[in-house]
């Protein structure tokens, strides 16, 4: 495994644009809505809505949390020196998981781990959309390892939130 390219695709849920038309987000609710309500595939409206959503033109004022999830894979990319790193997303906002996979697969990639910025238990994204679309993808790259971090070790996650507050709490007392 010592000289197989590896890589990580962090998943964050993924945010509106504040500039994104409101009648569409609507519309595409209301057909996502009804599309699992009658158990169908996605209309082509559907479809198109999605695309143009995820593929919308983002700032840093108009999506934070997309701002803020990069920031956090500037801070992930050093500490994996030698790694290919990329971001997805779960909704709203492009590449979508099966995109970066693919995307690390056409670079060469070998081993791809999947992580999600959602570390709590109990999600729909994390543990149900996160590993349904992975499946299908190790079924049809078998040469790939593909591996999905979940889920989290909530006592590490425990001191990274005790860490976290103690540091703050550090910096009231100060004051």
């Amino acid at each position: 495994m010592k000289n197989t390219k590896r890589g990580i695709v962090l998943v964050g849920h993924g945010g509106l644009p504040s500039d994104f038309p409101s009648e569409q987000v609507s519309k595409l609710m209301r057909l996502e809505k009804e599309r699992r309500r009658t158990k169908q595939e996605p209309s082509a409206e559907e479809i198109e809505i999605d695309r143009t959503l995820r593929h919308w033109p983002r700032t840093a004022t108009s999506d934070p949390y997309k701002a803020g999830l990069e920031q956090l894979l500037s801070h992930l990319k050093p500490l994996f020196e030698g790694w290919v790193v990329k971001l997805a997303y779960n909704e709203f906002c492009a590449p979508n998981l099966t995109e970066a996979i693919e995307e690390m697969i056409a670079e060469g990639v070998k081993h791809i781990t999947v992580a999600s910025t959602m570390l709590t238990p109990g999600g729909s994204h994390s543990e149900v959309e996160i590993p349904e679309e992975i499946e299908p993808l190790k079924t049809k790259y078998t040469d790939i390892t593909l591996v999905y971090a979940w889920p989290y070790d909530l006592s590490k996650i425990a001191h990274l939130f005790k860490e976290h507050i103690s540091a703050f709490d550090l910096l009231a007392q100060e004051n």
